[in-house]
């Protein structure tokens, strides 16, 4: 059975930084690519960013880039999202999601809701101004 539990979201002032993990089983996770998503109150789903583990490559919202940065243990099956620079904005349930990696996958794909078929529950992340 997969699995994709997300932990180390809370509460954090503008400018602060909190890390997220997303710790995965179930499957082969140097198989797969794991995602970052987000979703705020009354929007949608979004992609933040998106690793293989396989071979590295890593995908980044406009949004978030250069104050995100993904990366993968793979020996814990473990990926992380350190997240730094934080704004109000930021403030959403951040899900983590697993699919099959497609090395022609675009950066649209790769941040795409509708690519991913393995969810985590989700883990709240507010940053207060």
């Amino acid at each position: 059975e997969v699995q994709l539990v997300e932990s180390g979201g809370g509460l954090v002032q503008a400018g602060g930084s909190l890390r997220l993990s997303c710790a995965a089983s179930g499957f082969t996770f140097d198989d797969y690519a794991i995602g970052w998503f987000r979703q705020a109150p009354g929007k949608e789903r979004e992609g933040v960013s998106c690793i293989s583990s396989s071979d590295g490559s890593t995908y980044y919202a406009d949004s978030v880039k250069g104050r995100f940065t993904i990366s993968s243990d793979n020996a814990k099956n473990t990926v992380y999202l350190q997240m730094n620079s934080l704004k109000p904005e930021d403030t959403a349930v951040y899900y983590c999601a697993a699919d099959p990696y497609k090395p022609e996958w675009t950066t649209a794909q790769a941040m795409g809701v509708i690519e991913y078929d393995y969810w985590g529950q989700g883990t709240q992340v507010t940053v207060s101004s």
